[in-house]
């Protein structure tokens, strides 16, 4: 017998010995119904942050005058402009960390899938928290002392470093959470392990 007969002869007995699958077109409808509800959600949160940054573009284009050949805006403007910003940039911002992270974190959770579910909602929770508390501490309802009525360098300047300030809280937190991770699940694994031995020899 040749190779290509054993070979065909092969493959002839695997697909004889293979059933059907009974549950294979749920589990189809299953990953097109995620599919299409991913794509639902991606599109309401593109809405929602091309809607903030309009509104936000709008209220600027709209306050903003020229003066004696210069544009002034009210300082409050721009921290109406600032808050709806950072708004936006947070819902933004929070889907995209977790799409990235579920790979990661079924990866180092794979012993138990739930756990990482559960992690995975935790840490949005922390970060939803952690995003506005940031912006409720930071937010100005009076000029500053080197502000003025209206807009100047300063004010743009501490705007610029309150945006800098969350990313660098978000970047650290995300880059901890990261490299803790591995820890957290090894952790999880061994204690899984030792409650299954501790109840098999109890049985």
């Amino acid at each position: 017998m040749s190779i290509a007969e054993r070979l065909t002869d092969a493959l002839r007995t695997g697909s004889e010995r293979t059933g059907p699958v009974a549950d294979l077109f749920a589990r189809v409808r299953s990953s097109i119904d995620d599919d299409r509800r991913i794509r639902r959600q991606r599109q309401a949160r593109t809405t929602v942050v091309a809607a903030l940054a309009g509104a936000a573009l709008a209220v600027a284009m709209g306050t903003t005058e020229r003066r004696q050949g210069e544009w002034n805006m009210d300082w409050w403007i721009l921290e109406l402009v600032w808050f709806a910003l950072m708004v936006g940039l947070a819902v933004w911002l929070g889907p995209f960390i977790r799409r990235f992270g579920k790979a990661y974190a079924a990866d180092v959770f794979r012993a138990n899938p739930r756990t990482g579910k559960s992690f995975i909602v935790l840490m949005d929770v922390a970060y939803y928290l952690i995003f506005m508390a940031y912006i409720l501490f930071t937010v100005q309802f009076e000029p500053a002392g080197d502000w003025e009525n209206t807009v100047n360098a300063n004010q743009l300047q501490a705007s610029t470093v309150r945006l800098g300030g969350i990313l660098l809280i978000v970047g650290l937190l995300h880059g901890l959470n990261v490299l803790t991770l591995p820890v957290m699940g090894r952790i999880f694994t061994l204690n899984r392990q030792l409650d299954e031995d501790a109840a098999g020899v109890a049985s």
